[in-house]
This record gives structure tokens, sequence and C-alpha cells, in this order.
């Protein structure tokens, strides 16, 4: 049977059912202490980490090392593949990767222009096909 527990605000320890003192500030935030003591000492505004017996002290002063758990160490990544894009070799990609900017920049501004050239063309096919049409229908 598994027993649900909650931790003091203060001390940090465990609160089994119906051991809980609740304080709800304000600002509607809900408080727990485990006894008087606790509540008393927050009130009064004490920092938990000045005082022996609580958690937050023990944990800031490296005590109760044996339950907490060590990370474990990563491993370190693996060393990236260069694989063949669908498409493309990968000689293809190593060539592409090699070549100087401005060659690369002349090929893209030479296929557009060749697009552009292509454009104008279908421009001025539809545009004389248009006018054949409008003639025929005078």
């Amino acid at each position: 049977m598994v027993i649900k527990t909650e931790t003091c605000r203060f001390s940090g320890l465990r609160i089994y059912p119906g051991r809980a003192v609740k304080f709800v500030r304000t600002d509607t935030q809900i408080f727990t202490f485990l006894k008087s003591k606790c509540r008393t000492l927050f009130n009064q505004r004490k920092k938990p980490a000045k005082l022996a017996w609580t958690s937050l002290y023990r944990k800031q002063h490296k005590k109760d090392l044996t339950t907490e758990v060590t990370k474990r160490k990563k491993r370190g990544g693996k060393a990236t593949l260069s694989r063949a894009i669908a498409g493309a070799s990968l000689e293809v990609i190593q060539k592409k990767r090699a070549e100087k900017p401005e060659v690369r920049q002349a090929a893209r501004d030479s296929a557009l222009r060749e697009v552009k050239e292509r454009m104008k063309k279908d421009k001025a096919a539809k545009k004389a096909a248009a006018k054949v049409s409008y003639k025929g229908k005078r």
C-alpha cells in the first residue's frame, strides 16, 4: 500500500496523512508544515538553510550524500557520417561543398537568367497567340 506524503515547506521532511498544518497566505499560496515548530520559525522569517536539522541545510553543507544519486556521465556524441542524399551522390555533394562561392553565385545567376529568358519567350508566344485570335474574331 502506498501512502501519499507531502513535504514540509520549511524543513523539507516528509509529512504523512493527518499530520500537516496548512497556512494560506493572502496571495493564495499554500504552505504545509510538519509541526508547529516549522510554522513558527517560518512566521519568524528564519532561513531553513541556517538551521542544522532542516534538509536544506543538510543539502547545502553536503551531508547525506548517500541518498543523493550521482549523475551519470554522458557519452560523447557519435561522429557524424556523410551520406548521399536521395537524388545526389556523395561525390556530387562533396564537389558542390568544395567549389568557391563566386563560382556558385555565377552558376545561380546563369540559371536565373535562363529561367527569365524562357519566361519571356513564353509570354511573347502567348501574346502573339492572343493577337492572332483577336484578329480572327473581327
